[in-house]
């Protein structure tokens, strides 16, 4: 079929040409130059039937063409739609993240917002001297607490620590060491030289993120399953 088609083409254009150079007893260059009625439908006709022998010929080469470009052009549109609203977007992929993972941190800069998890309380995906250590927001702890496993991985000397701190725990009261943290982050809000206790090994379970870190900041505050987070200036 396609060489059939193929071939009516070839005809057509051997005819079209024909009929330019037979029409008249001028050259037929001369001719394809002028601008009668009957020139130009030889014309018409010759470009019809040569641009259908170039897309039988190769029709398979041009589609293939077309899909890579249009592929390509695809690409690049999106790369430069992601690329204008990148910042946006960020912020999108940060909240569904933070829907999805309770305790993931999201913002920009020393704002900072954290979702509540399952239970009632807020998981803080926070890092301590540059380690990732888990906390629980507690407005009720006057102090950042860190369990023993905590302080060791954090870097603290909990060899050479003081217990001499009187302080109350769902446990009871108990002791703990008074240390200072180098830096305290939470996501982009970062506190340095904050003041922390490290309770006595097996006497707590759960890091707190108490009020020496909280009075640091220009503002907090939980609305709904939200706990915003704002640094000073």
């Amino acid at each position: 079929m396609s060489r059939r088609v193929t071939w009516v083409f070839v005809l057509g254009v051997a005819l079209s040409l024909a009929s330019l150079i037979a029409s008249s007893d001028q050259d037929a260059i001369a001719k394809l130059l002028r601008h009668d009625v009957g020139s130009l439908v030889l014309k018409i006709a010759l470009v019809i039937f040569a641009g259908g022998l170039v897309l039988v010929l190769f029709r398979e080469k041009l589609s293939k063409a077309l899909e890579a470009t249009l592929f390509w052009v695809v690409i690049g549109l999106l790369l430069v739609v992601g690329y204008t609203y990148r910042f946006e977007l960020r912020d999108v992929t940060d909240r569904v993240i933070a829907e999805l993972m309770p305790g993931h941190v999201t913002g920009r800069g020393r704002s900072v917002e954290v979702v509540r998890g399952n239970g009632s309380d807020f998981a803080v995906a926070a890092h301590i001297n540059g380690v990732k250590i888990p906390m629980v927001l507690d407005t009720g702890a006057s102090s950042v607490v860190l369990t023993q496993e905590a302080a060791k991985v954090a870097g603290l000397p909990i060899e050479v620590l003081n217990y001499t701190i009187n302080v109350d725990t769902a446990n009871g009261r108990t002791r703990a060491a008074s240390v200072t943290l180098d830096r305290l982050a939470i996501g982009g809000l970062t506190e340095r030289s904050v003041p922390a206790l490290v309770a006595q090994p097996g006497q707590l379970k759960t890091n707190l993120l108490g009020m020496t870190f909280l009075n640091r900041l220009q503002s907090w505050e939980v609305r709904g399953d939200k706990l915003r987070m704002r640094g000073q200036p």
